[in-house]
């Protein structure tokens, strides 16, 4: 599992942690009961906190992610992909909400804001 923290991210490191394992699970990479690696062993790998990893982890399972299980360790939670995909396309229906209530506050055309999202898109 290749996790890549970045120092000029805006987002705090579990978030970075947490998103990156939510992409492996919805690409399939990772797969419903594979355990996660300890996070002892991915703080060391990573270098950062194990308070940090640990963040992450209840960020995951907290959202349903993963499962973990005292004294065995964290493993992919039997989940519907179809209804994670959902709830993912409710936030960003609410963070697109949030652009378009902003861009309308400056009276931004319509066509601006789709050039300023295809952009966006296209670079990420």
């Amino acid at each position: 599992m290749d996790i890549i923290i970045s120092n000029s991210s805006n987002d705090p490191i579990y978030e970075q942690i947490a998103s990156q394992i939510k992409s492996l699970i919805f690409n399939g990479e990772l797969s419903e009961g594979e355990p996660l690696p300890s996070i002892r062993s991915l703080s060391k790998e990573l270098k950062i906190s194990v308070i940090t990893t640990k963040k992450a982890y209840e960020k995951l399972e907290n959202e349903g992610f993963i499962d973990t299980v005292p004294g065995k360790g964290s493993y992919i939670a039997g989940q519907n992909k179809e209804i994670l995909r959902e709830n993912r396309i409710k936030v960003i229906e609410e963070k697109l909400t949030e652009a378009v209530e902003a861009s309308k506050l400056v009276n931004l055309p319509l066509e601006d804001l789709k050039d300023i999202l295809e952009i966006i898109y296209n670079n990420q």
